[in-house]
């Protein structure tokens, strides 16, 4: 039987694309970078020191989880699923 976790990594819970210069905040459960991103800002209920995040170029592809609260673009694409 499928845990509430998976089904957010499905994107049951919803989400939101996000492009450059956007903003979210909010319960987030997992990030997919669709076209190299770098974040503007970062912040996170577990991800210990990710302020290091921002600033840095995620190449497209990569996909993250976390108790993610907020993220803003400086450049590229993204989806937020939100938990």
């Amino acid at each position: 039987m499928a845990t509430d976790a998976s089904y957010n990594l499905q994107g049951i819970g919803g989400g939101i694309v996000l492009g450059t210069g956007d903003y979210y905040e909010g319960k987030i459960r997992w990030i997919q970078v669709l076209n190299d991103a770098q974040f503007e800002g970062f912040s996170s209920g577990n991800i210990t020191d990710d302020f290091k995040l921002v600033g840095v170029l995620l190449p497209a592809g990569i996909g993250f989880g976390g108790k993610i609260t907020g993220v803003s673009l400086t450049s590229g694409l993204v989806i937020v699923y939100f938990e």
